[in-house]
C-alpha cells in the first residue's frame, strides 16, 4: 500500500514538473507540437543508431564463426563491446519513446480542451478533424515504436548469452557448438533491423503530417 502511495506521489510530481517545463518552453515560443516533433526526430536518430549497432553486431557474429583459435580472445572483446553499445543505444530509444508519449499526451489534452474556446464553428470543426488525424497518426507511430522496442530485449538477451558463453569457453570447439545459435540470433537481428526501418519510415511520415498542419492550435 505504501509503495502505491509513493508511486502515485512520484507520478503526480513528475507530471507537475513536466507541465512546468512545457510552460517554460512555451514562454520562449516552443510549443508542444514543436516538442513532439523534436522528440520524434530524436527517436528516429536513436533508432538509426541502434539499427547501425545491431548491423555491426550481425557482421561480428558472421565473422566470429570463421576464425582460428588464436584470434578468439580479440573477437570476444569486439563482440562484448558491440553488445555494450547495443544496450546503451537501446536504452536511449526506450527513453525517447517515453518522452514522446508524455509530451503527446499533454499536447492532445491541451488541444482538445482548447476546442471549446473557438467561436467560429468552421474553424473548430477543422481543428477537431486535425486533432483526430494527429491522434490516429500518433497511435500508429507509437504502436510501431513499441513493436520495435519489444523486439530489442529478446535479441539483447540472446546476444548476452552468446557473449557470456564465449567469455567462459574461448576455444574453437565452443565456436562450432554455437554455430547454430549464431544463425538463429542473426535471423532475430535481421528482423529487428527491419522493424526499426519500418518505424523510422512511420516516424518520418508522422513528423511530415504534424508539421503540415498549419492550423494546429497552440498557446
Amino acid at each position: 500500500m505504501a509503495q502505491k502511495v509513493l508511486n502515485f506521489i512520484s507520478n503526480f510530481l513528475s507530471k507537475k514538473i513536466r507541465t512546468a517545463i512545457y510552460s517554460a518552453r512555451e514562454s520562449i515560443g516552443e510549443h508542444k507540437r514543436d516538442i513532439v516533433v523534436t522528440h520524434v526526430e530524436q527517436a528516429c536518430l536513436g533508432l538509426r543508431e541502434t539499427r547501425d549497432e545491431f548491423e555491426d553486431a550481425l557482421q561480428r557474429f558472421k565473422n566470429l564463426v570463421c576464425v582460428n583459435e588464436t584470434t578468439l580472445d580479440h573477437k570476444y572483446n569486439l563482440l562484448n563491446r558491440q553488445y555494450q553499445f547495443c544496450c546503451a543505444k537501446s536504452d536511449s530509444v526506450s527513453n525517447r519513446i517515453r518522452a514522446i508519449e508524455q509530451v503527446s499526451e499533454a499536447l492532445f489534452k491541451e488541444w482538445e480542451s482548447e476546442l471549446n474556446e473557438y467561436t467560429n464553428r468552421n474553424l473548430r470543426a477543422h481543428s477537431k478533424q486535425q486533432l483526430k488525424v494527429a491522434r490516429q497518426n500518433y497511435a500508429r507511430l507509437i504502436r510501431s515504436m513499441q513493436k520495435a522496442e519489444a523486439k530489442i530485449q529478446p535479441v539483447l538477451s540472446a546476444f548476452k548469452d552468446q557473449v557470456l558463453y564465449l567469455k567462459h569457453n574461448l576455444n574453437a570447439q565452443a565456436i562450432a557448438a554455437l554455430r547454430h545459435e549464431f544463425i538463429e540470433i542473426g535471423i532475430d537481428i535481421s528482423q529487428l533491423i527491419n522493424a526499426m526501418e519500418q518505424t523510422i519510415a512511420e516516424a518520418s511520415q508522422f513528423v511530415a503530417v504534424l508539421t503540415d498542419q498549419k492550423a494546429l492550435p497552440s498557446r
